[in-house]
Formats: C-alpha cells, sequence, structure tokens
C-alpha cells in the first residue's frame, strides 16, 4: 500500500490564500492559472461575498470573468435608504 504523493507547494498555497482571502486586496501581480486556481477553491469552500467578488473581478482575469458570467453572478446594487429624514418627509411619507 503505497501512500499518496505529498501535495505540491502550488496547492498548499492556493488553500492558504483561500483560507485568508478576506486578508488579499489586489490579485493583479498573479498569474492567470493561479488566480483560477484561486476562484474555483474559493467557491468549492463557499467563500464568494460581494468583496471576494470585486477583487476577482478587478484582477481582469478573463477565464475569470467568463467563469462568472457563466455562473451569471452579478453585483447586487441594493439602494441607500437615508437614516435621518427631515419633518416634511416623514409627513409626505406617512399620509400614504
Amino acid at each position: 500500500m503505497r501512500n499518496p504523493p505529498p501535495p505540491s507547494l502550488l496547492s498548499l498555497t492556493v488553500k492558504a490564500a483561500v483560507l485568508n482571502i478576506s486578508r488579499i486586496n489586489d490579485l493583479s501581480h498573479l498569474p492567470d492559472h493561479i488566480v483560477l486556481d484561486l476562484f474555483e477553491g474559493i467557491l468549492k469552500a463557499g467563500k464568494l461575498n460581494e468583496r471576494v467578488l470585486r477583487v476577482f473581478m478587478a484582477s481582469g482575469n478573463e477565464d475569470v470573468l467568463a467563469y462568472i458570467d457563466a455562473l451569471k453572478i452579478k453585483i447586487d446594487l441594493t439602494p441607500i435608504v437615508p437614516t435621518r429624514c427631515d419633518e416634511e418627509f416623514i409627513m409626505n411619507w406617512t399620509r400614504r
């Protein structure tokens, strides 16, 4: 019975990056194939959120952008509701 081969340095690095994705702000210095591997790892780990998606979109990697389009992932643009209103706005709002 043989032992499985040890993991490569690249696979260990991608796994560490997936675990620490919240600390990564820029992917422009990474080769395209590593960015794609990292994106797939993020999806498998369930760590894709809006901030992480923006980081990957900013990388400009065509494969990742095509992947995002194929999965139909979009950034939700929810309007910001004002937290402070003047009395006139409140009066007009409550008259409905």
